[in-house]
């Protein structure tokens, strides 16, 4: 499997399982649960989650996936923003590891910038660390004037920065990505499907067929072509699951990346960060 390193020095896949939305209702608790449990019986190294889904229900998904598994994946959470505080951000992380049932969480990103100073949030990363409860920290949903402002508190150290990033969203490739690059730091691309809009795009279906490809595999092979970036595709079922696999598989040659660059042309203007 493909990685990357993170600034520490550690490596990090560069494909994983998202959960976004998982945990939410019970009813669909066995379909997410195989699903997870069907991409790492495939190979996905890596599975990323947070306190916010599902209240915690995406977690203790994680965990039953994770049950009884010689091979534990590269797993990444989060912690609200509400809960970052110096004590709050070391409880969370407490509670992501109980629910989990693990001990250790590899990479833990603080969700998106709140009312909780980022100077506490990175004091109790720091601790974490040195605690051996994570291995790594980050955050998420920074744009480039928050990068720099974590720049000055973190040594170097911040692991990644998870922002919305696909075929349809490039903004960060302005600014915010050229600046992450430089310093190392991979950008973890979330949604990168667009939450399936991406896949209604006529250039993208037609680009696929002429390269044999489905157009999630090719919107997620895109990616993988951009240096520095990892993505988290979800999904709840065995056949996507499959399929988003599968497009490791997927080479794109310059001319269809040139393709991909005109009918999705790259920012030329700086744009504010989306989120969803």
């Amino acid at each position: 499997m493909r990685s990357c390193k993170l600034p520490s020095g550690a490596e990090m896949p560069v494909l994983g399982l998202g959960t976004w939305r998982m945990g939410e209702t019970g009813r669909r608790r066995a379909e997410e649960l195989d699903a997870l449990k069907y991409g790492l019986d495939l190979g996905y190294p890596m599975i990323d989650t947070a306190e916010m889904y599902g209240e915690g229900g995406a977690e203790e998904i994680v965990g039953d996936a994770l049950a009884g598994r010689s091979i534990r994946p590269f797993i990444v959470s989060k912690v609200y923003p509400h809960n970052a505080s110096r004590a709050g951000t070391i409880a969370a992380c407490e509670r992501s590891l109980k629910r989990m049932r693990l001990d250790r969480i590899d990479l833990y990103l603080l969700h998106w910038r709140g009312g909780a100073p980022i100077e506490e949030t990175f004091e109790a990363f720091y601790k974490l660390r040195n605690a051996g409860k994570i291995g790594d920290f980050g955050v998420s949903n920074f744009d480039l004037d928050d990068m720099e402002d974590a720049a000055g508190l973190d040594k170097g150290l911040t692991g990644t920065n998870q922002v919305l990033y696909c075929l349809s969203r490039r903004g960060p490739e302005f600014d915010l990505l050229p600046w992450m690059r430089k310093r190392s730091i991979p950008l973890m691309a979330y949604s990168p499907l667009d939450q399936g809009e991406l896949l209604r795009k006529a250039p993208l279906r037609k680009i696929a067929d002429e390269v044999g490809c489905t157009p999630a595999q090719l919107a997620l092979a895109w990616l993988f072509a951009q240096p520095g970036v990892v993505t988290i595709p979800k999904s709840s079922t065995r056949e996507r699951v499959k399929e988003n696999f599968a497009a490791l598989d997927v080479k794109l040659p310059p001319k269809i990346l040139a393709d991909l660059d005109r009918a999705f042309p790259p920012p030329r203007t700086k744009q504010p960060l989306e989120m969803l």
